[in-house]
């Protein structure tokens, strides 16, 4: 068992350190080529380029057979290229003709070497399929995209430039080119307004004049029979060569004079914008690298630290990774999930097999103990991590456990024999089982030994998944035979008998087995929550109707309070009156209690009571508001999931429909207006479905807001229905009974102002002791305190009735306005239950 968990540290440390690739790269076979020429490149020069690489490589190269150049944009262009960025397609011999190099990497090293007579010229190399679907996935057709985001264009550009001379020495980064965004060269017309104004001049019509002079503007219509065609008028292709044609431009004047357009301009060469690229609306510029002779992962982590070192970035520039690099983080995430869901199942399964969570745990530790092999034969074999060798792992551990199933169902059988010790019980069921264990797990590896050494196309994915397996087997059937009989060993003990077993009590190493299962069953989905399930939530959450809840406990509390009694006078007095027998002094010790009528206790406690049926009442009109705002979001809810899972039909739907009607446009079956029509049509519905997932999340947000979970919840999704309507008496109106409490409530405090008119009652005891008297003076007493000024308690009396006056003014105010509410909702009812009729 030592050694079993030091080859597991060994191999988590292992795959710590490998590398990882999103799919292996796949051999076409061929090669793209894509020369980056000065930005602005003419037409000619680019063809003259593109030959000469031409010539190159078949004159110098055996094993090249063809080269085809793609120039520009297509004429459907949905592949927006300029006149500098072309395509050289290099169609290779068959790998058995090649005397220049040996593979790919090597060949293509080659080329770039043979290519550097040509000057201004990078080259990128990759293939025609993955350089679509790099360009297609991502927008980028490396394999590593190094994209800076940011406003001003000549500060991406220079900082571009640094990235990629900082890079230039990564082992593995190669053609590593910047996106080409400044530096176009273009003509400048800068107008003198002065002038202009003086000659009678405005811009609007110079604009024209230059328009028209080197782009062509439409004056009429020429006819051939149906077919109508557009006469342009511009410059003959001799006069618009250069910026002296610009300059030398002559412009009528309204006096019937001309004068040339460098007396009105200042006309001069300058660079531009070449190209603004945006992702997510924000302006970009993309660094790409190629990955050679390393795999992507640790390419992009030598390329982060170095950036990360030595790049400073202006405020509001961001540095951001796509590529296949951006796939690759994807697809670990979407493992991250697939994985531990495969594990639960697997466990699941075991669990419904042996009815046994501790059988099931020691089957499982099989999983583990295959993952070394995986791992360690990935590693020997210099393969980097992939999602083809993370999909061969989750093949893997559900092959991995058939053999631990062999072999803990025969020891369950040899339980029912009579062996002396378990060590005997377990070395006859090993040695039962041995050739069956070795069937099993030679049987699936001699299956994915072609995949793994297979050369043919395609390989490079299957021999990574092959890989894992074959290399997860041979672990887990080495382990399997030494590591699981010694863990049955430890949890199953033998009776004094020696015939009956049972499980040993020690859970530490079934702890160790339940720590690797977290992930998965953490990974578990809550169930989704009903209207009921969410309204009881609620009333356990809801923040306002918990306050409500503690008001209405306080008002409870102070029940008790009504016969709170004032704080009893303890007090001493010194007397030199002489009253004593003696002519002495007196020294005098008293306890006095003042107390209320006793009809005024009774009164504080109805009122106290008329307090805490206040508070009910008001708890109870919280719980229906908090019940009532629930249904309505959840009612919401399911009408916008409803709207949301129309608008993905006719978004289908309608993509179609303009996919056939874009297909029918590029045969000739219709005109441009119909897929114009189809495209707009499109695009409205995409917007309005958009729209719909929005109202979606706002619906769940607000229905959370008065459920309050703690952690987010699923909601189930029903077909819309008709909801009943309650009848009148059916439905409680905790408002009236608030009103009406607050009647009774204002009442009981009229009733105690009343009572405060009573007298208050005063009790007294006291005793009296002279230095030189021995005996003691005991005296009494008994007093009202009688309100003889009560102007301000008859105020209180007066303000009491008119609150009662209006809380009953209120109640009426509220229920005239609820029977005017009622009639109305009812109406609305009446006149929607016909329309839908």
């Amino acid at each position: 068992m030592g050694i079993a968990t030091a080859l597991l540290m060994l191999a988590g440390f292992i795959f710590s350190r490998m590398g990882g690739e999103f799919v292996p790269t796949l051999d076409e076979g061929d090669f793209v080529i894509q020369p980056v020429l000065k930005t602005g490149t003419s037409l000619e020069k680019t063809i003259a380029t593109t030959t000469q690489i031409e010539k190159i490589l078949l004159d110098e190269f055996p094993e090249v057979e063809q080269v085809v150049t793609r120039i520009g944009a297509a004429e459907v262009p949905t592949d927006p290229m300029s006149m500098e960025e072309t395509d050289v397609i290099i169609t290779l011999k068959p790998k058995k003709q090649w005397v220049s190099a040996s593979g790919k990497d090597e060949l293509a090293n080659k080329f770039k070497e043979s290519l550097t007579v040509i000057p201004g010229m990078e080259v990128e190399f990759t293939q025609p399929i993955e350089m679509r679907f790099n360009e297609l996935i991502t927008g980028v057709r490396a394999d590593i995209a190094i994209k800076i985001f940011g406003e001003d264009l000549d500060v991406l550009s220079k900082k571009g430039n640094e990235i990629k001379e900082l890079i230039e020495n990564v082992d593995g980064a190669a053609d590593i080119t910047v996106e080409k965004i400044v530096g176009l060269p273009q003509m400048n017309v800068r107008y003198d307004r002065a002038k202009i104004a003086r000659y009678g001049l405005n811009i609007a019509d110079l604009n024209d004049m230059v328009a028209m002079g080197f782009a062509g503007r439409t004056v009429g219509s020429v006819y051939e029979g149906e077919k109508r065609f557009d006469l342009v008028v511009r410059l003959d292709e001799r006069h618009r060569q250069d910026i002296d044609n610009l300059k030398n431009l002559y412009i009528d004047l309204p006096n019937g004079g001309k004068v040339p357009l460098r007396e009105l301009a200042d006309i001069s060469y300058q660079k531009g914008a070449a190209k603004i690229s945006r992702d997510d609306t924000r302006r970009r510029i993309v660094v790409g690298i190629n990955v050679r002779d390393r795999d992507l992962q640790s390419v992009v982590d030598d390329v982060q630290h170095l950036i990360e070192e030595n790049i400073k970035l202006p405020v509001g520039y961001t540095i951001d990774y796509g590529g296949q690099f951006e796939n690759l983080q994807s697809a670990k995430a979407r493992l991250w999930v697939a994985v531990p869901i495969a594990l639960l199942l697997i466990f699941i399964l075991l669990y419904f097999a042996f009815k046994s969570v501790k059988e099931a745990l020691l089957i499982y530790s099989a999983i583990p103990l295959a993952a070394v092999g995986g791992v360690l034969l990935l590693w020997i074999r210099g393969m980097p991590f992939s999602i083809s060798a993370g999909v061969g792992f989750i093949a893997l551990f559900g092959i991995a456990v058939l053999n631990g199933i062999v072999l803990i169902e025969h020891f369950k059988e040899l339980q029912h024999k009579h062996f002396e010790t378990m060590e005997a019980l377990i070395k006859q069921g090993a040695k039962d089982r041995l050739r069956a264990v070795l069937l099993t797990a030679s049987a699936a590896a001699l299956g994915f030994l072609p995949m793994a050494l297979s050369t043919s196309a395609g390989a490079e994915v299957q021999r990574p998944l092959a890989t894992v397996v074959i290399g997860g087997l041979v672990s887990a059937t080495l382990l399997t035979l030494v590591v699981l009989p010694v863990l049955y060993l430890i949890f199953v003990r033998t009776t004094k008998q020696g015939t009956a077993l049972g499980y040993h009590k020690s859970k530490g190493t079934l702890l160790l087995l339940v720590a690797s299962l977290l992930p998965a069953m953490a990974s578990a989905q809550q169930s989704p929550l009903s209207l009921d399930d969410l309204v009881a939530m609620a009333e356990e959450n809801n923040a306002g109707l918990k306050a409500a809840a503690l008001n209405r406990d306080r008002s409870e509390a102070l029940i008790g309070s009504a016969f709170a009694i004032d704080k009893t006078r303890v007090y001493y007095e010194y007397d030199e009156r002489d009253l004593a027998p003696n002519g002495e002094n007196l020294h005098v010790f008293g306890v006095q209690q003042d107390f209320l009528f006793p009809t005024v206790y009774f009164a504080q406690k109805r009122r106290n009571r008329m307090r805490l049926r206040q508070a009910e009442s008001q708890y109870d009109v919280q719980r229906k508001r908090v019940r009532r705002e629930v249904a309505s979001s959840f009612y919401t809810y399911q009408y916008v999931r409803g709207r949301q899972r129309i608008f993905e039909q006719l978004d289908s739907l309608y993509r179609n429909f303009s996919k056939i009607a874009q297909r029918r446009f590029e045969l000739g079956e219709t005109n441009y207006l119909e897929k114009l029509t189809a495209t707009s049509k499109q695009r409205q519905m995409d917007i309005r479905l958009q729209q719909a997932i929005q109202e979606v999340e706002v619906a769940k947000t607000d229905l959370m807001k008065t459920v309050q979970a703690d952690t987010t919840v699923a909601i189930v999704e029903m077909p819309l229905g008709k909801v009943p309507l309650r009848a009148a008496e059916a439905i409680l109106l905790p408002e009236l009974q608030w009103y009406g409490s607050s009647i009774d409530l204002m009442r009981t405090e009229k009733r105690l102002e009343q009572q405060r008119l009573l007298p208050d009652i005063s009790l007294g005891y006291l005793q009296a002791s002279a230095p030189n008297f021995d005996g003691t003076l005991i005296g009494y007493q008994l007093g009202l305190k009688i309100p003889l000024f009560f102007n301000g308690q008859l105020s209180r009396i007066k303000a009491s009735k008119l609150d009662l006056e209006a809380a009953e003014q209120q109640y009426k105010d509220y229920e005239i306005r609820l029977s005017a509410k009622r009639k109305a909702l009812l109406a609305q009812y009446e006149t929607q239950a016909k329309s839908l009729e």
